[in-house]
């Protein structure tokens, strides 16, 4: 995929994505790139700058929130067992005193959340999904 800067005969200018430059070339040829603002074909490139950055791995933070999120990730996965499937009954059975109390997380279905949260069963969503498998 590549994308352009583009700019109509009237001077609107937008960006699109396109297959290639193959891509691009072909579908101007045949009237298919439009201006977004007036729908004018009579389209060209613009002149634009490669967006050039240091490469990062696909598993590390890309802004401040995900850093923060990994770094809750991290507490929440280090300071709590992982009950997987079992999230829902572990929760109720250590709020009915039936299990010692401990902190764990898992998955839950919406509305079984929903109910343990009505019977007054201390839980909260996690803002990401978990990294091992249910049980």
């Amino acid at each position: 995929m590549i994308r352009y800067a583009l700019r109509c005969a009237n001077g609107h200018v937008f960006d699109s994505w396109f297959r290639s430059s193959d891509g691009y070339d072909a579908m101007r040829a045949a009237g298919q790139v439009a201006c977004t603002s007036c729908g004018s074909t009579d389209v060209d490139k613009t002149l634009m700058a490669p967006a050039v950055s240091e490469p990062r791995p696909i598993s590390a933070p890309a802004s401040p929130a995900e850093t923060a999120l990994e770094k809750l990730r991290r507490h929440v996965e280090s300071t709590s067992d992982y009950v997987g499937s079992n999230f829902v009954k572990e929760a109720r059975a250590m709020h009915q005193g039936q299990r010692p109390e401990r902190a764990i997380h898992g998955e839950a279905r919406i509305e079984d959340a929903r109910k343990l949260i009505e019977d007054g069963v201390p839980i909260a969503p996690l803002p990401f999904l978990p990294r091992q498998k249910a049980n």
